[in-house]
């Protein structure tokens, strides 16, 4: 009787004691979740991160690409009025060209 006695209380130990590992498993488990998970926030915010500063590169591009379309369109008006003027001046100078 001692012996199944001593033998069943060995055997609630170890239960209790298996018991125990798995909370501390378990508690591992979630320490390791909450590592993975601050993991992912900081990977987020730096795609974030990245996103905006890509946003904002295309942003100025674009930018300073329309300031040199309009520059050069602006040369192309400036050049057109030259032409027309040019173009008025000959047609002014025709009749006195043709009547020596």
């Amino acid at each position: 009787m001692t012996r199944s006695a001593l033998l069943a209380a060995l055997l609630a130990l170890a239960l209790t004691a298996c018991g125990q590992k798995t909370e501390e498993a378990a508690a591992a488990a979630t320490d390791a979740a909450a590592v993975a998970t601050d993991a992912a926030a900081a990977a987020t915010d730096a795609a974030a991160t990245a996103v905006e500063a890509t946003t904002d590169a295309a942003a100025t591009a674009a930018t300073d690409a329309a300031a040199a379309a309009t520059d050069a369109a602006a040369t192309a008006t400036d050049a057109a009025a030259t032409a027309t003027d040019a173009a008025a001046a000959a047609v002014e100078a025709a009749p006195a060209a043709a009547a020596q």
